[in-house]
């Protein structure tokens, strides 16, 4: 760069494309007979290709617990200028950003151009100085915790990770797309079967969030996601045993399902695996036995958490580390800040039991499993649970009492015994006529939030039927 400015670098390197002769070499118009005049006049040439890779920002922040002295060393201020540059002349000057781009680059420049092509690469200088920009940004904001993490301007910026055969029906076009850094579904590694589809990486979405309030639990846990909620979720004392325990929940459900578990998948786990089909298991890591068990099932995915490591992953709930979630609509973008699992094998101190009868310490047992596990139900969500297994869901449906219904008859028909089983209820019940349904089921203890109008009403309900009733104080609707 000295040899073509004339001019030393200064500020150990800070400071030496930022040059009349590379942006005037770069901005020249080429038919414009007073740009190339006063180029000469200068002693200054035109440029006619840039070929530019930006300080690793992204890569370097990914690692964690990054200074903020360290990461704005990393942040490139000449690149980003030269190739605006150069996608602004992109009519006389190439620009490529994108390693994948070199040999059409170069196949272009030995005379078989393409038409577009330069185009192209403009376009796509600007979509990568806007991540590079929107990351940077991030980082900022998250570092700051005084800082508004919904702030006026939502800057996002994607990369396309795969072209997928269709959506979520044959006649929809569909990609999956992903930051730069993978995190989340995009960090999973998968060791066998077919790509993903749509409808399998909206599974593992909900299959990621199910599992999350058990990245910290003292057992094997077991969830089984069918429409991106669960159908049948366990923990056990193996994690062939919660495997039965979920599997038990809704076994006509659980066909074609995607399961995710938080402790590796050994050869008894896998025999049992192995007898239903599955869309995707996603475990820490495979034993050799449960591997060469699993793989003869030709269609299955086998992935696994990064570097076999589900606790971090999950207590992030497999969402990107910035501090919001997406989610489109029609004609906008709604943003949220993510939901905080119930991590099971935790106590919360804020709970209260308003009711007369206290939980025995085998219902409390149940009701933290029970309200783990309805974190990732659909609302409105009613769940039914005893000894570490779900018994019965009634998910997504438009009335609690619904729900409710559904819950008690899924049970029924897979011939689950509801006596002495505890209930969760993703909100509040806005009438008795809930708790009296559940203790006719068998319910001796239900957990909610609280925060009715009528809770006075849902209390003597329980306190008639001999029902301990907790009160957690938090919401956990999932629309």
């Amino acid at each position: 760069m000295s040899d073509v400015t004339k001019h030393p670098e200064m500020m150990d390197g800070r400071v030496k494309t930022l040059h009349p002769a590379i942006h005037a070499g770069l901005l020249a118009r080429r038919e414009n007979l007073e740009d190339m005049t006063a180029l000469e006049t200068h002693g200054y040439g035109p440029i006619d290709l840039v070929a530019v890779n930006l300080y690793p920002f992204r890569e370097t922040v990914a690692a964690g617990n990054v200074p903020v002295e360290r990461a704005m060393e990393k942040v490139d201020i000449g690149g980003p200028t030269m190739i605006r540059a150069a996608a602004k002349s992109h009519k006389d000057v190439w620009v490529v950003v994108d390693p994948t781009d070199y040999d059409a680059v170069i196949g272009a420049v030995d005379g078989d151009d393409t038409p577009g092509l330069r185009q192209q690469l403009a376009a796509k200088v600007f979509q990568h100085i806007s991540a590079y920009d929107a990351a940077v940004a991030s980082y900022l904001m998250e570092q700051d915790g005084s800082a508004d993490v919904l702030g006026p301007q939502l800057e996002e910026s994607w990369t396309r990770l795969q072209t997928l055969r269709y959506g979520e029906n044959p006649d929809q076009q569909a990609a999956f797309y992903g930051p730069s850094v993978p995190v989340g579904i995009s960090a999973l590694e998968q060791h066998h079967g077919k790509a993903l589809s749509y409808n399998n990486i909206l599974d593992l979405d909900g299959a990621i969030l199910s599992l999350s309030p058990f990245a910290k639990s003292p057992r094997p846990s077991v969830v089984i996601i069918k429409h991106t909620t669960p159908c049948g979720l366990g923990v056990g004392d193996s994690l062939a045993d919660a495997y039965e325990r979920a599997l038990a929940t809704d076994p006509v459900s659980a066909f074609g399902s995607v399961i995710a578990v938080n402790r590796p998948v050994d050869a008894a786990a896998a025999e049992l695996m192995s007898k239903l089909f599955i869309e995707c298991l996603v475990a820490p890591s495979y034993s050799d036995e449960a591997i060469e068990t699993l793989s003869a099932k030709k269609n299955i995915r086998i992935m696994t958490f990064p570097e076999g490591d589900p606790s971090a992953f999950l207590s992030n709930h497999g969402h990107l580390p910035e501090p919001r979630v997406l989610r489109t609509v029609y004609g906008g973008m709604l943003a949220q800040t993510p939901p905080i699992p119930p991590f099971y094998g935790e106590i919360d101190d804020s709970w209260v039991v308003p009711t007369e009868r206290q939980p025995t310490e085998q219902e409390w047992d149940d009701l933290r499993f029970a309200w783990a596990a309805i974190f990732g139900v659909k609302s409105n969500a009613i769940l039914l649970a005893r000894d570490g297994g779900v018994l019965g869901i009634g998910a997504g449906q438009m009335s609690r009492v619904d729900s409710s219904k559904i819950a008690v008859r899924k049970a029924a028909d897979v011939g689950l015994d509801l006596t002495a089983s505890v209930l969760a209820s993703d909100a509040f019940f806005p009438f008795r006529d809930g708790v009296d349904a559940a203790a006719e089921a068998g319910v001796k203890a239900v957990i909610q939030p609280g925060g009715s109008v009528r809770d006075d009403e849902v209390i003597a309900a329980a306190n008639e039927h001999g029902i301990a009733m907790v009160f957690t104080g938090r919401r956990l609707f999932r629309h």
